[in-house]
């Protein structure tokens, strides 16, 4: 049996085995417990989907930046995949997007067909008119 539920700090090793294998996270970006808990604590959510081990397969990370929620880290252990675990993130990822009322966005990269499918069941949308660009580090900032 899966189950979906909130994130506690005995689960940060399992989330970064998932985030490693899925190639959406490294700790080297800034996924670490600390920022974890700090999104949880500005309004954010991590949900985790575990076995009946109780061994994380999967993870939803929502954060909040008072404007609207980023669904990101999205992600299911490949032993697992294909079998409905990412609806039931899913479900439970927009249950809560919901009831706090704003709007959700997220990134998805353009060859992940089944993530595409699978956000678009949901509604949705692309957006299409931007590119996104990042400075991971800070420290390449000459002023």
């Amino acid at each position: 049996m899966i189950a979906i539920r909130d994130f506690t700090p005995g689960d940060y090793e399992g989330v970064t085995d998932v985030w490693q294998l899925t190639n959406i996270g490294n700790p080297a970006r800034g996924d670490n417990l600390d920022t974890i808990l700090r999104s949880i604590a500005m309004g954010g959510k991590l949900l985790v989907a575990v076995n009946q081990e109780n061994k994380v397969i999967g993870t939803s990370w929502m954060t909040f930046d008072g404007r609207r929620i980023h669904l990101h880290h999205f992600g299911v252990h490949p032993d697992f995949q294909r079998k409905g675990i990412g609806k039931m993130l899913c479900t439970e990822s927009l249950k809560f997007v919901k009831d706090k009322g704003y709007q959700v966005k997220l990134e998805v990269h353009k060859e992940n067909k089944a993530a595409l499918n699978l956000y678009k069941q949901f509604g949705f949308q692309y957006l299409g008119d931007y590119d996104i660009y990042i400075i991971r580090d800070l420290n390449t900032l000459q002023f």
